[in-house]
């Protein structure tokens, strides 16, 4: 079992994966708001965390990995006016779409993904006790969470408490004993078809104590590792932290991991702001394995521009495993594949670094094409793209053989047992004419649709 570091935003250091008891990790990502179908850039927290998922587990880890679903919020409230819909019916039928697009990846399911508004109940139970314990206090309907009560306020994000604005606007602004505090409970507005009562009237949460009771409800308190986006590292992440330590006396998680924004023209995309390019829209045009060739390609904390350039990049990469898995047969790999597994997976143990892990997958891929054909065991090659979620990208599709290639193949097997080389080397020449391949195996000749193509 390897040490697992990640980048921990709250000490800015690489830190190793502890796990509290045995080898239990417990990862909770924070998913969408669900108002919109999701965009490429929602679905990097996706693959991030699914792929660490997958490493985890392979070098040993128990792992319960948690993320959640966000179905109450102004946005969707917004969104359900504009559409003409109650608000629940548009929540449910874009977690449906949510689940639809990401299902097209291939990478599974997170162990649990809860509902905000299935946890209603533990939501108000924290907020009465942020209330008891006088870091929190109603006004006017609403309930806010007391900032200078807590003074490791801004610890995560590293912001003067000073300088930090919530980004709630005027909303609520009367009903704050300080313009720093955030609103736990927003009392029910005329238009609000979703609520909810509590003992400080009817309404609903606000975002940041949904994720706190999720995570709390799932996972318990002091967790391994919370994660999301970047862009959610002030004030919602922030606001988490803060919160569960004032009620509880401990920590929410113990790693805070983030992932860099997903930007199209340089801008971070957002639906806000309709700079997006949905994920079902780029799976119909590149397909699962060039899309995760192309967030492979790029450090999970670092920004990824999504262009035509670097789309056609993962597609090449994509296409030139498939090329060398034609080349390959079932077993095990020869010895000069042990130091590039390890590479591989030294470098997911070091901050995740599929970059890095990619760069060993494409040097493994030559070795192999410089081989003879059908001397090159598949094993190791086939578990690197598995912990990458490309396995798929070795399972050539067995392609129907007509009659003039299967005959020709007969008459090259009768010529290599007269060992007539000249003869046999001339029929697989017309057989790449055909648009065939031979794949010479232990197993005897296997025809592949040549990747040139050719006439049929």
């Amino acid at each position: 079992m390897r040490t697992v570091t990640l980048q921990d935003t709250l000490t800015g250091r690489l830190e190793p994966i502890v796990p509290e008891a045995g080898n239990r990790v417990r990862i909770y990502v924070c998913g969408p708001t669900v108002y919109g179908r999701v965009h490429v850039g929602n679905a990097r927290p996706f693959v991030v965390f699914s792929l660490l998922k997958r490493f985890l587990v392979h070098e040993g880890y128990e792992v319960v990995l948690v993320s959640n679903i966000t179905d109450i919020n102004d946005k969707i409230y917004a969104a359900a006016e504009r559409e003409g819909l109650p608000s629940a019916q548009l929540a449910a039928a874009m977690t449906a779409a949510y689940v639809a697009d990401t299902d097209r990846l291939g990478l599974g399911r997170p162990d649990h993904e809860p509902l905000a508004s299935e946890t209603i109940d533990e939501i108000v139970a924290l907020i009465g006790r942020l209330v008891q314990t006088g870091h929190a206090y109603p006004s006017g309907g609403d309930v806010y969470f007391s900032v200078r009560s807590y003074p490791g306020y801004g610890e995560l994000s590293h912001r003067d408490v000073e300088q930090m604005d919530q980004g709630e606007g005027v909303d609520g602004a009367q009903l704050k004993r300080d313009p720093l505090d955030f609103a736990l409970w927003k009392a029910r507005k005329p238009g609000e078809d979703t609520y909810w009562d509590s003992p400080w009237g009817p309404g609903r949460p606000g975002w940041h104590i949904e994720c706190s009771a999720m995570a709390q409800r799932l996972l318990g308190l002091s967790f391994e590792i919370h994660g999301g986006g970047s862009d959610l590292i002030f004030p919602h992440h922030e606001n988490e932290a803060a919160q569960t330590r004032a009620a509880h006396g401990q920590p929410l998680a113990r790693l805070w991991v983030h992932v860099g924004m997903v930007r199209l023209h340089s801008e971070k995309m957002s639906k806000s702001q309709g700079n997006v390019f949905m994920l079902g829209d780029a799976l119909d045009r590149y397909g699962a394995q060039s899309l995760l060739m192309y967030f492979c390609a790029g450090h999970y904390r670092q920004p990824l521009e999504y262009d035509e350039l670097r789309l056609r990049e993962a597609a090449a990469r994509a296409q030139g495993i498939r090329n060398a898995a034609r080349r390959l047969i079932d077993g095990d790999s020869p010895e000069w594949s042990a130091p590039l597994r390890e590479r591989f997976l030294d470098a997911l143990a070091a901050d995740f670094n599929t970059p890095r892990a990619l760069a060993a997958v494409a040097d493994w891929v030559r070795r192999a094409n410089a081989a003879a054909p059908a001397t090159v065991g598949n094993r190791d090659l086939r578990e690197m793209l598995h912990l990458l979620g490309l396995e798929s990208l070795l399972d050539v599709p067995a392609a129907a053989v007509d009659e003039r290639a299967g005959a020709l193949v007969a008459e090259r097997e009768r010529a290599r047992a007269a060992r007539d080389w000249q003869l046999a080397d001339r029929l697989r020449d017309r057989l790449r004419e055909l648009g065939w391949e031979v794949r010479d195996s232990p197993e005897g000749p296997q025809l592949v649709r040549a990747t040139d193509g050719g006439a049929a």
